[in-house]
């Protein structure tokens, strides 16, 4: 096991770092906002992280604070982590950072999927009061078995795990990319109900105008490719220049004449 890596600084930012600055420890964090998860469903939240990088990640947590473990009791004991209450104050650090890094291009390459937990995480980040205006709506939404609860209301947004007793409106998707269509891509709802892989119910026009309170964000343009560098001229910088005769070099410096 490698040795966690800490600054010998005294800022505030070197010292949350110590704690959050290891590669995925922050992910770990927001798989863990919207409540306690057994270790198997952190890691598949996570499918590209190593079970041996998790484990080491969860034990820094610990150790640091943010994170505990628990045993659930009957009928299904399991033990779960969950978020401390110094590891739930991290939520706003997480959006504002999912917020800055959302303008970033996405690599061309890169064929990861955003976990359930990260895209309602980036619903909570991108919500937009002035598009909600005076909506108000209770929607149930159930992402691949997975159940939430959202609240929208005095251009505020609530959203949890959990169940609503009585909600206005029931979404249906079978996994996380169908959702991120809705709500990102422009896709309206009713050509996904007709691919009959959504389910709706309830007050459908409210849902449609929940989905568009999201909005895309903005993105930085890519970095362009410098391509390869310009050639040097022969000169005191190339390898290949000559150097000057020293001798001279001094001789012209002290303005007198050298004899040959």
């Amino acid at each position: 096991m490698s040795k966690k890596r800490l600054f010998d600084d005294p800022c505030g930012i070197a010292r949350a770092l110590n704690a959050v600055g290891e590669r995925w420890a922050l992910l770990v964090v927001r798989e863990l906002v919207f409540g306690p998860k057994r270790y198997s469903d952190l890691h598949r939240g996570l499918p590209q992280m190593s079970q041996n990088v998790l484990a080491q990640r969860l034990r820094e947590l610990e150790a640091d604070g943010l994170v505990r473990r628990r045993r659930l009791g009957l009928p299904a004991p399991a033990a779960v982590y969950e978020l401390t209450e110094r590891g739930q104050e991290l939520e706003p650090v997480l959006r504002a950072l999912a917020h800055w890094g959302s303008r970033a291009p996405l690599r061309e390459d890169g064929a990861g999927e955003l976990s359930v937990d990260a895209l309602l995480f980036a619903l909570r980040a991108t919500f937009d009061p002035a598009l909600a205006g005076e909506l108000s709506l209770r929607c149930q939404l159930d992402v691949a078995g997975d159940r939430f609860r959202i609240t929208v209301a005095g251009g505020r947004l609530e959203l949890d795990r959990g169940e609503h007793a009585e909600p206005d409106a029931w979404l249906t998707v079978p996994e996380a990319a169908t959702l991120r269509d809705l709500v990102f891509a422009g896709v309206a709802l009713h050509d996904a109900v007709e691919r009959a892989d959504t389910e709706v119910a309830g007050d459908t026009a409210r849902l449609a105008a929940l989905l568009r309170c999201f909005p895309a964000a903005v993105r930085y343009p890519a970095p362009q490719d410098p391509g390869p560098p310009d050639p040097v001229s022969p000169g005191l910088g190339s390898p290949n220049a000559e150097l000057p005769d020293p001798a001279v070099s001094a001789g012209s410096r002290r303005g007198t004449r050298l004899n040959p």
